[in-house]
């Protein structure tokens, strides 16, 4: 019985292990499906949070890339801009410097430098078209300055009234000072002086760049030079009298009314001459001397922009003559009164000499004694004024004039330079008057000097 006892039916240990089976197997089919959901979940979550992470870096990364575009735009090409118009106006880099060495970053120095090429491409357009317009309208007014000094030369060499001779004499050195301001924008503009001069002597060059100038008295001039005959070729010596004048224009006007401008003519040993210029004024500051030195050597063209408002255009004219005909203008010395000593050093191919025996004499050289002559019947001209008799060199007799004092008698200290128009006017009637004398002709210049 115990065997029967102990063993178990076929049908029923099967069924059994079946449920078994079955319950095992449900319940582990749950416990996976429970921890499948379970992980689910916290993956999808940690995906969620990971782009939510991702998405903000997204929005922070977008916000700081607009905020360097805003920044670009509202300041860092403002201040380019200013900077291509004086490089004291600084260009702040990146506001944000994680930007530093990215592909934006890379893009943004693109944009700066399209927008640096634009702004100097349209300056220099503009520039040039008022350029063209100044220089057009500067042409027409030196061609009616130069046809009123035409007309006031002749109208003083035909005035008998002194009162109205000075009034002439008044217009004519207001038309200089007119035509000076024209020409210097002319030359800034790109023109030619306007002017075309022979060989002229130097201290002649320098007495005509006084008298374009009010306070002319006020300038002193010493000769140093070796000899008398000294003298700047015909191409430069335009140039070289506006340059001159200008400088003297700049002393002037730096210094007090009740001081003086000394110019000295100098002559090296290199074969140079140099033209030196002292004032007494407040002198210049290292800022000022920096940017002079820049434009008067005049190694690039200066847009009109860049020289103020209204335009200072004095140091910018010298530029232009010295690239274009090669002599040197410096204005970095400090004078013997503490003021701005300017040098114009003219090289040995602008300097010449001047014949005394062919050529006309300077204006500020010793008169040459006049020549003998033997007695003579005064030949009557149509205005009962004696004249020069045929055949004679000597001056008539009308026109003699005293002996003109020398150089360092004019200049010496407690005298006075000589004026500018007394001095052209006098040497212009002396050369005439010899023209007149050896043609046999009467002259019909007038001295308002006369003995």
């Amino acid at each position: 019985m115990s065997g029967e006892a102990a063993s178990i039916p076929e049908d029923l240990t099967v069924t059994a292990i079946h449920e078994v089976a079955i319950a095992a197997l449900s319940g582990t089919t749950v416990g996976g499906v429970t921890a499948a959901v379970a992980l689910m979940t916290r993956s999808r979550r940690a995906l969620s949070r990971s782009r939510a992470d991702a998405r903000a870096a997204a929005e922070a990364d977008e916000q700081r890339r607009n905020e360097a575009l805003q920044h670009l735009v509202n300041v860092r090409l403002p201040s380019l801009a200013l900077h291509l118009r004086s490089t004291h106006y600084p260009v702040p880099g990146l506001m944000d410097t994680g930007l530093v060495g990215t592909e934006f970053a890379a893009f943004l120095d693109s944009v700066q430098e399209l927008f640096a090429r634009a702004v100097l491409e349209e300056r220099h357009r503009v520039d040039a078209a008022a350029r063209a317009a100044l220089r057009g309208a500067c042409m027409e007014i030196q061609a009616k300055s130069y046809q009123m000094q035409t007309d006031l030369d002749f109208l003083q060499q035909a005035c008998e009234d002194e009162e109205t001779l000075k009034n002439y004499f008044r217009l004519d050195h207001l038309n200089e000072q007119l035509a000076r301001l024209v020409q210097k924008a002319a030359i800034v503009t790109g023109s030619w002086p306007g002017l075309v001069r022979p060989d002229t002597h130097l201290p002649d060059l320098v007495t005509g760049a006084t008298s374009r100038l009010h306070g002319f008295e006020r300038i002193h001039v010493h000769s140093k030079l070796r000899t008398d005959t000294v003298g700047v070729v015909g191409r430069a010596a335009e140039p070289i009298a506006v340059v001159c004048t200008e400088l003297l224009a700049n002393a002037l006007e730096s210094s007090r009314a009740d001081l003086s401008v000394e110019v000295t003519l100098l002559q090296p040993d290199n074969g140079a001459v140099c033209i030196q210029i002292d004032d007494a004024g407040k002198g210049m500051t290292a800022e000022e001397a920096n940017r002079a030195a820049q434009l008067l050597a005049g190694r690039q063209q200066v847009l009109l922009t860049e020289l103020g408002d209204p335009p200072a255009l004095g140091f910018a004219a010298i530029g232009q003559l010295v690239a274009d005909h090669g002599f040197q203008v410096t204005v970095d010395q400090v004078s013997t009164y503490s003021g701005v000593r300017a040098v114009i050093t003219i090289p040995p191919a602008l300097v010449t000499s001047i014949n005394p025996h062919t050529d006309p004499l300077s204006a500020m050289s010793p008169r040459p004694a006049p020549a003998p002559r033997a007695p003579r019947r005064a030949i009557t001209t149509s205005d009962d004024s004696p004249a020069a008799s045929p055949g004679s060199g000597a001056l008539p007799q009308r026109y003699r004039r005293r002996r003109e004092p020398t150089l360092e008698e004019r200049t010496a200290p407690g005298g006075h330079p000589p004026e500018p128009e007394q001095a052209r006017s006098t040497w212009d009637a002396f050369e005439q008057g010899i023209a007149a004398g050896r043609a046999g002709t009467p002259s019909d210049i007038r001295n308002e000097d006369r003995t």
